[in-house]
């Protein structure tokens, strides 16, 4: 497995060759591997990424704190049968500083995270997109519990073809239902039992959905379970709503077909989101 610090280091892709890649900020953990085992079965050739992007993050102290693992990263990709890992500094990728040319997320950057990150999506635009030129795969993959990145990308190499295919692979979870996720290690025992909450909302929202809820029941359901938290709760949500799975834009209320219903919080001092696609006004 090749560890590149820098673009020439990077494997070209041979002549005929299916390349996928799998773009992480590192601090890898089963989610992070269930993508590398897609790309496995998808291309002859893997790449992962690991750069912890400082335009996508608001708060420096947010920045400073999200853990950084390469060494032990590597040694979870190699068994995977990863050809390269990409692992660039700041400087290399951002040389000179901030670029001055970025991508805009459009409508997409100011709706959920991108409301209460503002610029969080333009920041994840503008990385993916230089991966995307550096590594040159044929299919970059994704985790489907980011799901409104999931659609900015989508958008993105959509509006600018760009010749690469998107895959969003499933959320993988603890067997608690704790959607996995490299944050996770911030939360207290405490923190961590209160943050099961999210998934629980998540599947009665589900639930009022396969029995044929509208959307404002959907919705109410899910946040009847999130209001069931004690006042001295860890818990502090921001937002549970049902979206479209192209636009990230609230549904209306007589809304029909596939939705995403997403819903973040911070829990003590650490944020986390989580979702699931369901389908609205069709009782199965």
């Amino acid at each position: 497995m090749i560890i590149a610090r820098n673009a020439a280091e990077l494997p070209a892709r041979e002549q005929g060759a299916h390349r996928a890649v799998v773009m992480t900020m590192g601090a890898l953990h089963d989610g992070h591997l269930a993508l590398v085992r897609r790309a496995r079965e998808l291309a002859d050739q893997v790449v992962v990424t690991i750069f912890v992007n400082p335009l996508q993050f608001n708060e420096a102290a947010d920045l400073d704190r999200y853990p950084r693992t390469l060494d032990a990263d590597c040694a979870l990709l190699e068994p995977l049968g990863v050809d390269a890992v990409f692992a660039p500094s700041v400087d290399e990728m951002y040389p000179g500083g901030a670029p001055t040319v970025t991508v805009s997320a459009g409508a997409i950057g100011d709706v959920l995270e991108g409301a209460h990150r503002p610029g969080h999506f333009d920041g994840v635009l503008t990385v993916v997109l230089k991966l995307l030129h550096l590594t040159s795969p044929n299919v970059a993959l994704f985790g489907a519990k980011d799901a409104q990145q999931v659609i900015a990308v989508r958008a993105m190499v959509r509006d600018l073809a760009v010749p690469v295919e998107i895959e969003a692979v499933g959320t993988v979870r603890d067997p608690d239902g704790l959607a996995l996720s490299s944050r996770n290690v911030h939360l207290s025992a405490r923190e961590r039992g209160e943050a099961l909450i999210l998934s629980r909302a998540l599947l009665a929202a589900a639930e009022a959905a396969r029995n044929g809820g509208a959307a404002p029941d959907v919705l109410a359901t899910g946040r009847a379970v999130l209001a069931q938290r004690p006042p001295a709760s860890a818990v502090r949500v921001d937002y549970l709503e049902a979206i479209d799975p192209l636009t990230a834009m609230a549904v209306a209320e007589d809304y029909r077909g596939e939705a995403v219903i997403a819903v973040a919080a911070r829990v003590g001092a650490t944020r986390l989101i989580d979702n699931v696609t369901v389908t609205i006004g069709e009782e199965e």
